[in-house]
């Protein structure tokens, strides 16, 4: 497990409780709109943290912290993931995990050992327009549809959000449209606006009005009940 950040308290993260946010490196995907573009393009690149470095700080804040956020990059690509949340499991701490839905194996081997304690899983546009929303040419959504229907089946009993990132050049109504059919259903699903950090993978991507996204959410509410939007 490789650790390339650090965020040391957050109340956004992981809905309802106070954490930290961990990030890994590398990712399977390319997105254009990707803000971590350094942990996905380069990550040998970016500073670690030493694992027993992180564990110590967690010893730290019993009390403080109740929760553990991993993001990255893909933390599925991480071989020492299970082994990491273990411990963090057995120092008392609930773990959140983001993943892109891409390694359905993997995220179910964990939800079956019960390491997850809430799953964000992102997706990134309706099937017909996965490919060039994940820059990546031909791309086959059979993973991602797999690691929904995990959630959507409610077998392992735990909290869960279906999330997308808005952006101008990959969505438009018919998008949410068949992001709903993809994942009617859900408990809850977000739409979050492109906002343009500066370390995109590529730029001159735009996002939407508030008044823009308000119809992308009503186009997606005939399919999920609960959908809110972020980052306007």
């Amino acid at each position: 497990m490789i650790i390339h950040g650090l965020n040391r308290v957050t109340l956004l993260d992981f809905p309802g409780r106070v954490a930290c946010t961990v990030f890994t490196g590398g990712c399977d995907f390319r997105c254009p709109f990707c803000h971590n573009s350094q942990l996905v393009l380069d990550p040998g690149s970016a500073p670690r943290i030493p694992a027993e470095d992180f564990f110590s700080f967690l010893e730290k804040r019993r009390g403080i912290l109740d929760g553990v956020a991993v993001t990255g990059g893909e933390p599925l690509l991480q071989q020492g993931l299970a082994d990491f949340l273990r411990r963090v499991k057995e120092m008392g701490f609930a773990v959140k995990l983001d993943t892109n839905g891409n390694h359905p194996v993997r995220f179910g081997e964990l939800l079956s050992e019960g390491l997850v304690d809430y799953a964000a899983v992102d997706i990134k546009n309706c099937p017909e327009r996965y490919a060039e929303t994940v820059g990546i040419d031909g791309f086959d959504v059979s993973g991602v549809r797999e690691s929904a229907s995990m959630l959507l089946s409610k077998k392992y009993g735990i909290p869960y959000e279906f999330r997308t990132t808005a952006v101008r050049e990959f969505h438009d109504a018919a998008s949410f449209r068949g992001i709903a059919d993809f994942i009617a259903g859900a408990e809850r699903y977000f739409i979050q606006n492109f906002v343009d950090s500066g370390a995109v993978i590529r730029s001159g991507l735009h996002g939407f009005s508030a008044e823009e996204l308000a119809v992308f959410a009503d186009a997606a509410r005939d399919r999920i009940p609960s959908v809110e939007v972020r980052g306007v």
